[in-house]
């Protein structure tokens, strides 16, 4: 009877009072009316950055490591020991749907934003700049689109049900294209750094760094199989633009362990990160590392550190001892893993501790050997509010030794961009006698270490071709016990699945081959 009544009312209207915006809640007619209304858009630009599809939700990065190598993920949050398995599929829930969905939330909330914001009344500078970091942030979502699962649909107007409900994927070399483009516009618009309240936004140096990183994975085998070396000259350009960047302020934090602590958010090496915030938004790392271990190390990625003289464990010279096998090995394995025999919370570590795999992970959390700081708790709701790194100094450092090897071999600048990395963990330096091949070894295995429970593993065995080796293999527990024999399809794992749900809702996509 209610909606019977309000319908016979509102028939019975005059038509300028149907046309009339409601004054009570906001709708597309009435949002874009000041310089208010553009800055709550714009943070909901950034507001997806933090959830389950790309960095936030519980743990997402923390969950990306074990698709790779260096961890496994005993219950399949997010479906991403799935993908370690190889049994990925059109219909899995989990990360696959829920990455596709939040990099189209992202880029329709930045669309929007470039189109509405040019009706706002408000300061031109402020609207100029407020338009580079919505380019960067659809940019950052195109790239992570794009790089999972190839070609997609390139939209770059606001949601239109009527009109994008039937697009064909886009080439992957179009997309990137204006991946670019929309990097190039950040970056010419964009400030070298923000401070205060603002710390954590978009800033020409990160436009610079993405630009970097899209460059260093076009030049990759996985996207580059013509081997054009032009492409890795560009990634070696692309990255010293950020290292000449003097004026940024960029550089390595003095100490590993404390670069990944709430007190030391927004530090010089820090070029773009997700901005979590307890009680309006905060994430899961602290639990996940103390209590679930559903990111928990393997034997594989604690062998993985070499001893602090340089050498490798299975180096007879090196001094690796079986019976002590945690004793004088590079610094970082102590302020990344937790193992049997150390010290977490105050209290020894037995194998028993992290029952998973032996192993736990202290990487983006608080504990470490001692009581955790005074006033930090993960105990807020089970939430705690450490930032996630997507850019930071060392990834541009090995990211141009990389492509700069690649690009032309070993020289100077490439074994000094190693190097300062590897000093500030505490390791030597390594030697400059190398061939190309030889430094590529050093510097992947240098990656590999340096981002160890970052969630970037994964991406990189992806774009190296590689993952048809590592994961094709038998992942063990701290005790050379195994657990399980993973498999990897090199014509059809390379790329995800696009979701089925995305399928039926546009008859317009192809799936990606051999799903």
């Amino acid at each position: 009877m209610l909606f019977a009544a309000l319908g016979m009312l509102l028939s019975n209207c005059n038509k300028s009072l149907l046309n009339t915006s409601p004054n009570d809640r906001y709708v597309e007619s009435n949002f874009w009316e000041s310089e208010a209304a553009a800055q709550a858009a714009l943070a909901g630009c950034y507001g997806v950055l933090t959830s389950t599809g790309m960095y936030g939700g519980v743990a997402t990065p923390l969950f990306e490591e074990t698709a790779s190598p260096n961890a496994y993920n005993y219950d399949n949050s997010e479906g991403f020991n799935f993908i370690a398995e190889g049994l990925q599929s059109a219909s899995s829930s989990g990360i696959i749907p829920d990455r596709w969905k939040a990099c189209y939330t992202g880029i329709g909330r930045c669309n929007t934003f470039l189109v509405k914001v040019g009706e706002v009344a408000m300061d031109d500078a402020l609207k100029s700049r407020m338009k580079g970091e919505a380019y960067f942030l659809r940019a950052l979502y195109y790239f992570t689109l794009q790089n999972y699962y190839g070609d997609v649909p390139l939209v770059l107007d606001p949601p239109d049900r009527a009109t994008q409900t039937n697009l064909p994927g886009t080439a992957r070399e179009e997309v990137v294209a204006k991946i670019y483009s929309d990097l190039d516009s950040a970056a010419a618009i964009l400030p070298l750094k923000f401070t205060g309240g603002d710390a954590g936004r978009a800033t020409k140096g990160a436009a610079l760094a993405l630009k970097a990183r899209v460059s260093l994975f076009e030049a990759s085998p996985l996207f580059n199989a013509g081997n054009d070396n032009s492409r890795w000259q560009k990634a070696a350009d692309d990255a010293k633009t950020v290292m000449d960047l003097t004026a940024a302020g960029y550089g390595l934090y003095a100490n590993y362990r404390n670069l990944f602590l709430p007190q030391n958010e927004n530090n010089k090496e820090v070029i773009f990160d997700v901005q979590f915030i307890y009680p309006d938004l905060g994430n899961s790392f602290d639990l996940i590392d103390k209590q679930y271990n559903t990111n928990a190390p393997l034997l594989d990625m604690a062998d993985a550190y070499e001893m602090n003289n340089g050498l490798p464990i299975t180096d007879p010279a090196s001094g690796f001892d079986p019976a002590n096998p945690y004793k004088d090995r590079d610094p970082r394995l102590y302020q990344t893993i937790v193992y049997p025999g150390d010290t977490f919370m105050t209290v020894k570590v037995t194998p028993t501790r992290f029952a998973i795999t032996g192993y736990g992970l202290k990487k983006y959390s608080i504990y470490d050997k001692g009581a955790p700081p005074a006033g930090m708790s993960d105990l807020k709701g089970g939430q705690s509010e450490t930032n996630y790194i997507i850019l930071r100094y060392a990834d541009i450092l090995l990211m141009y030794a990389e492509a700069k090897n690649e690009a032309g071999g070993p020289d100077a600048s490439i074994y000094d961009a190693i190097n300062l990395v590897r000093e500030r963990a505490g390791m030597p330096d390594i030697a400059t006698t190398y061939t190309q091949a030889e430094l590529r070894d050093i510097i992947r295995h240098e990656r590999r270490v340096e981002f160890a429970g970052e969630g970037t593993y994964y991406n990189d065995i992806r774009r190296w071709k590689t993952a048809e080796q590592v994961l094709n293999a038998t992942i063990y527990k701290y005790d050379g016990s195994a657990i399980e024999t993973r498999k990897f399809l090199p014509e059809r794992d390379y790329w995800w699945p696009i979701p089925q749900t995305q399928l039926d809702l546009n008859p317009g996509l192809v799936q990606n081959k051999g799903y």
